[in-house]
């Protein structure tokens, strides 16, 4: 594996998307950056003061390449904490080609995916998490997923981590001076008071954790299951939540014989909503597959939406079907049909103990209600709240890894374990919680996260 992590050459690359447009941006960054664009560049920038605008020929063999707007930033005023010079010229493929070809030859390298991010990072400019929610914006496809990534870029979580770090840091280090002094007996670190701050860190740690399923919700879409037996109307519901004739709707059972899967936008959080085939008992070879996909598909939602025809079932067949479903994955039970079904017949259904919200699919009656249900089972609350969510998976289990040695220090406290054991246990807690914000980084960690970057970033 290549490691980069401290270079100095110039790097270059393509930093807008692939392909033809009307403008492409190429990137170069490193000391002598601006010297080394300098001698294809028709004007003089050597010079040039940072976060200035200059426009200006490409200048390949005497002849003229493409005329260009050029942006400089300079060391440590810019995004790697470098010189950049950023050229925005006309998106022609040969032209980004030959471009590029001219900063090769000239000395310059380039950039392997993520190297303009590391450099941030190396350059002290973001710390780790900061770097990966760069990704992460890049690739938000709503304003939920958006909204998080800007928390995240803006250190939220760091914020957060590493206070609690440094305090236990400062009882780490007092711990292991009593090891010095071991002979005459004395504790420089108060265990009661260490007890309390592993209580705050494992309470802090312990919110982050719980979060990450909405957070890992949010970033990649909310997957919601629309279950319930044949004809309930699951395709009619979908169809309605969507507004367009997406899935087939007849009255024959058993038209579904498949998933059918579309994405909604509902308050800024992508929902992706699977309609299902209705489950029933089938000797039909085809259908038996679909309901046996529709169960696993309720196990991997996040939330599912139990749909039933109140016209085609009892309160207490409800009763059984809920209990042959997943308990443990939120989900909304919703009584379909109340445009046509007898007051007599609802009211049955109101007065059980089953918590329900009654819509009309066909006649898009409640619909609104529906989708305000649904943000409320994921705590969409929390993200209007501003409050830090984790939406990285390796941050997740470096959280969950650093919950099983706090514990153990709680543990060896109560039991008046030695100080060389207590030490040890705290840092390495303090060592997981490092690798979220990259005060503790290895090779390996580094180019698994960069190399997942798109280059030019």
């Amino acid at each position: 594996m290549q490691n980069f992590s401290h270079t100095t050459d110039i790097i270059c690359a393509i930093s807008s998307p692939p392909g033809v447009g009307a403008i492409s941006l190429i990137r170069l960054s490193g000391a002598g950056s601006i010297e080394l664009f300098n001698l294809i560049f028709s004007k003089d920038i050597s010079n040039a003061k940072g976060y200035t605008v200059h426009f200006g020929n490409i200048i390949k063999n005497e002849e003229l390449l493409d005329e260009v707007v050029v942006t400089i930033f300079k060391n440590p005023q810019s995004f790697t904490g470098e010189d950049i010079v950023e050229i925005a010229c006309h998106g022609s493929i040969y032209i980004q080609q030959e471009l590029l070809s001219l900063l090769i030859d000239l000395g310059a390298r380039m950039a392997a995916a993520g190297e303009f991010s590391k450099r941030a990072f190396f350059n002290g400019k973001m710390d780790l998490s900061q770097t990966e929610s760069i990704a992460d914006l890049i690739h938000s496809e709503s304003e939920g997923a958006h909204r998080l990534a800007i928390q995240q870029m803006k250190g939220g979580i760091s914020n957060q981590l590493s206070e609690l770090r440094q305090k236990m840091m400062n009882f780490a280090s007092l711990i292991e001076l009593e090891l010095d002094f071991s002979e005459e007996d004395v504790e420089f670190a108060d265990r009661t008071a260490l007890i309390a701050l592993i209580e705050e860190v494992q309470e802090v740690v312990a919110q982050l954790t719980q979060s990450f399923k909405l957070g890992n919700a949010i970033k990649n879409g909310v997957t919601t299951a629309i279950v319930g037996r044949p004809n309930a109307g699951k395709s009619t519901l979908l169809n309605a939540l969507l507004k367009e004739d997406r899935a087939i709707v007849s009255e024959i059972a058993g038209t579904t014989r498949d998933t059918i899967e579309e994405v909604l936008t509902i308050e800024g959080i992508d929902f992706r909503f699977i309609d299902t085939a209705g489950l029933r008992e089938t000797e039909d070879t085809i259908e038996k597959i679909g309901v046996a996909r529709a169960l696993a598909q309720v196990e991997k939602s996040a939330v599912y939406i139990y749909l039933f025809d109140m016209d085609a079932i009892t309160v207490s067949e409800l009763e059984t079907d809920l209990e042959n479903l997943p308990i443990d994955i939120p989900r909304l039970v919703v009584a379909n049909k109340s445009d046509i079904v007898a007051e007599a017949i609802q009211l049955e259904f109101e007065n059980t103990d089953i918590e329900m919200i009654f819509i009309s699919a066909k006649e898009n009656e409640s619909l609104l209600l529906l989708q305000e249900r649904l943000l409320k089972l994921i705590d969409v609350e929390d993200l209007s709240a501003q409050k830090i969510i984790v939406t990285n998976v390796r941050h997740y289990e470096a959280l969950r890894q650093a919950n099983a040695d706090l514990l153990k220090v709680k543990e060896g406290l109560e039991s008046g374990i030695s100080g060389d054991f207590l030490a040890m246990d705290i840092r390495q807690a303090m060592h997981h919680l490092g690798t979220i914000t990259g005060e503790v980084t290895t090779d390996d960690l580094l180019g698994n996260i960069f190399a997942n970057f798109c280059i030019g970033k």
